[in-house]
């Protein structure tokens, strides 16, 4: 009762700001709402003197909401239904993927870049965005400024690969299936490759095929969250241990292990086993629907925990990166298309 007491005002307040941007979300899906509500939340930052009363529920909204939203996130995937694109796309995700996180490592270095956010830029540029972040951010111990100023680099790349590409796709003389891989792999959140995918598919006349095609593209390349999650969150651990939490008696595994991830597995575990018994697709759609608006909420939260001054005073570096990530992929991309003879 006390808890709920302590985290109500600040919880109601990243309420207040994500159904505004949950429904902008919707008419303007380019954008996307996750952008629409960490803007509004470092606005209202702006404005917050005493954050006392708030800061116990943006911080819950920010953390504990977020690992929710993840979990939900799972039953969007369909392991079987990913399966039947796997032997096509699966070579140009693993290329795009190490791809992206190659070029992030080397210029954390170059560009002395903080370490979570390189990761962040990386894992979501390679990815799927603002998921891909989310579900990072908790496993490698990312703060709220890490992650607002990594989805804000996201963003900007999105906006210019859904208005681009379909012209870019156009001009290299794509098939329509291999617009759908362009789009599914180079294209780093799902809105953006919905965006991109629509419009090619209203310029060819191609009956959504395109888009359908795009998007079970982009859910296998979501599966990678797992593998890579659990790789950093191994890694973390084996620091931990190192550092010497074992040995002085501090080392505690649930703290530092993301057992989140493992019901997100099981999520979609729970998924590809119910569609194969004959549950239909309609069944999974409100947790679906719930992720979304969870990612919303919890990006709500990450604004208001956010410097709007510093984040604009800092940003050069990371999206200097960010271009350079989503560059690699593009190119990488089209490269293997080009060498297994579809483009």
């Amino acid at each position: 009762m006390e808890f709920a007491k302590k985290t109500a005002p600040g919880f109601l307040l990243c309420l207040a700001l994500a159904v505004p941007s949950w429904l902008l979300g919707h008419a303007f899906p380019v954008v996307g709402g996750p952008v629409f509500a960490i803007l509004a939340g470092m606005l209202v930052a702006l404005a917050l003197k005493d954050r006392a009363c708030w800061q116990a529920g943006i911080a819950f909204t920010s953390k504990k909401i977020l690992q929710y939203a993840v979990i939900l996130l799972g039953f969007g995937l369909n392991l079987s239904q990913i399966a039947k694109v796997g032997a096509l796309s699966l070579p140009i995700i693993c290329t795009t993927i190490t791809m992206s996180l190659v070029i992030a490592f080397v210029l954390r270095k170059c560009l002395a870049v903080p370490s979570n956010i390189s990761v962040l830029v990386g894992v979501g540029s390679s990815i799927c965005g603002g998921s891909a972040i989310a579900a990072t951010a908790p496993v490698i111990g990312a703060d709220d400024e890490e992650i607002a100023q990594s989805i804000s680099v996201i963003f900007l790349f999105n906006i210019l690969a859904a208005l681009f590409f379909p012209t870019l796709g156009g001009a290299l003389g794509m098939t329509n299936e291999g617009f759908g891989l362009f789009a599914g792999t180079a294209i780093n959140d799902t809105s953006s490759v919905t965006a991109a995918a629509s419009t090619w598919d209203t310029l060819h006349g191609t009956g959504g095929a395109v888009l359908e095609y795009a998007t079970i593209v982009k859910l296998t390349r979501t599966l990678a969250i797992i593998p890579i999650t659990l790789a950093l969150a191994v890694w973390r651990t084996y620091q931990a241990k190192r550092g010497g939490g074992a040995s002085n008696g501090s080392f505690d595994l649930k703290k530092i292990f993301p057992f989140f991830i493992l019901f997100f597995v099981l999520a979609s575990v729970i998924t590809t086993v119910s569609t194969m018994a004959g549950v239909g697709a309609e069944f999974f759609q409100p947790f679906k629907e719930l992720s979304k608006f969870f990612i919303i909420l919890a990006m709500a939260a990450i604004g208001l925990n956010t410097n709007l001054v510093k984040l604009v005073k800092t940003g050069g570096k990371p999206i200097v990166m960010g271009a350079c990530c989503w560059a690699g992929i593009t190119l990488a991309s089209l490269a293997m298309q080009h060498f297994s003879g579809l483009l």
